[in-house]
């Protein structure tokens, strides 16, 4: 392990550590949440809501985190969540996170605002979950599907929490934008930040030239860095269920809904065919005052019964707000912001380093608890907090 990881012993200690590391636009597009921030103040406030119960002289002697999902048995029950551009906080950020997702023996989804082409990233080594926003028409939809299936995905997250872009309003005020535009200002943060500037932007440039968005449909995208040239967000206003329809009938794999929060939403996905859902408010990035995944997880649950699994992300940190959602019927967790940061300050090392970090918390929470399996994780060990 490289020697600047020496002091990392949390996740979180990774978002300090990237903070330094990184140019103010880049951390703060990835620490980026909407307006005013209640959306996510509330995601990490639902985890103080509850409270362990544990039981004593319990044989701990064995626990096992392995957990199955999609008939695939993973060494821990999370996963990463999909993130954008993380080829720009990390060299070759994206095939880092999948390279080191699978050699920890957990799934990585790859974004659809990833700026390594899918095909590099699928398969062996890499991933088998891909994420998508949906594009404004059914032949490009249709066009999307083919390339997605074609690079040998199995699994196709749908997001359909983004039918207009958030307020920029952050973004703004942390220099960033997207593209990212030349300036003085842009380069004098990339100047001060040296060992990003020479170990990601620059030896980027040298070896790959200016990256671009390559999986947002079935062409490639705009440059990630352009004077003159905007993405267009446009287009997705008018989506309904009935594109979610179109997707089940075109995809033979594995449908997850990512997005969802109301339970009718989560029925509605089932009916159409969905094989899990994603409980998630966009990391609190989307529409601020909004509920937290956590608060509304047993009412999913509750609303699909054991038809499909139910997933959840938003604000995971610790071993012990894993094991709350897994108590509470989530099926499996995904964390995202944790592990860009852990690849941006120490590549497939710093990811391998949060992996462990995370995974040791669940082993050894789960045998304070007196749990020897995930399976065995239910609500009877969770109190609702009397402060709340």
């Amino acid at each position: 392990m490289p020697r600047r990881l020496d002091h990392i012993l949390s996740l979180d200690d990774f978002e300090r550590a990237a903070k330094r590391h990184l140019p103010r636009p880049l951390f703060g597009y990835v620490a980026s949440v909407a307006e005013d921030g209640m959306t996510a103040r509330a995601s990490r406030d639902a985890f103080d809501h509850y409270v362990f119960l544990p039981r004593a002289l319990v044989n701990v002697a064995d626990v096992s985190t392995e957990t199955e999902l999609f008939g695939c048995r993973y060494a821990y029950p999370f996963g990463i969540a999909p993130m954008g551009i993380s080829a720009l906080t990390a060299y070759r950020g994206d095939r880092v996170l999948a390279r080191a997702a699978s050699n920890a023996g957990i799934p990585m989804i790859v974004s659809g605002t990833s700026l390594i082409p899918m095909e590099k990233l699928a398969g062996p080594n890499g991933s088998d979950w891909f994420q998508a926003y949906l594009p404004g028409t059914p032949e490009e939809i249709d066009a999307l599907l083919a390339r997605v299936e074609k690079a040998g995905f199995s699994n196709l997250v749908i997001t359909v929490d983004y039918a207009v872009p958030p307020n920029p309003e952050n973004h703004r005020r942390a220099g960033f934008s997207s593209p990212l535009r030349p300036s003085l200002r842009l380069a004098l943060d990339g100047l001060v930040r040296p060992r990003w500037l020479f170990g990601t932007f620059l030896k980027t440039l040298w070896y790959h030239g200016v990256p671009h968005f390559e999986n947002n449909a079935a062409t490639r995208g705009v440059p990630v860095l352009a004077k003159n040239v905007n993405r267009d967000f446009s287009g997705r206003r008018h989506l309904d269920w009935s594109m979610l329809d179109r997707v089940r009938a075109c995809w033979k794999g594995n449908l997850i809904v990512k997005g969802i929060l109301h339970p009718d939403d989560a029925r509605r996905a089932v009916s159409a065919g969905a094989d899990g859902v994603i409980v998630s408010n966009h990391g609190g990035r989307q529409l601020d005052a909004t509920v937290a995944p956590l608060t509304m997880l047993p009412e999913v649950v509750e609303a699909v019964g054991e038809a499909v699994p139910v997933m959840i992300d938003g604000s995971f940190r610790r071993g012990s707000q894993v094991l709350k959602a897994l108590s509470l019927g989530a099926s499996f967790v995904f964390l995202g912001r944790p592990f860009n940061y852990a690849a941006s300050i120490a590549g497939d090392a710093g990811v391998e380093k949060a992996v462990t970090l995370l995974g040791d918390e669940i082993e050894r929470d789960m045998a304070l608890l007196g749990v020897t399996s995930v399976k065995a994780l239910s609500v009877d060990l969770l109190k609702r907090n009397g402060f709340y």
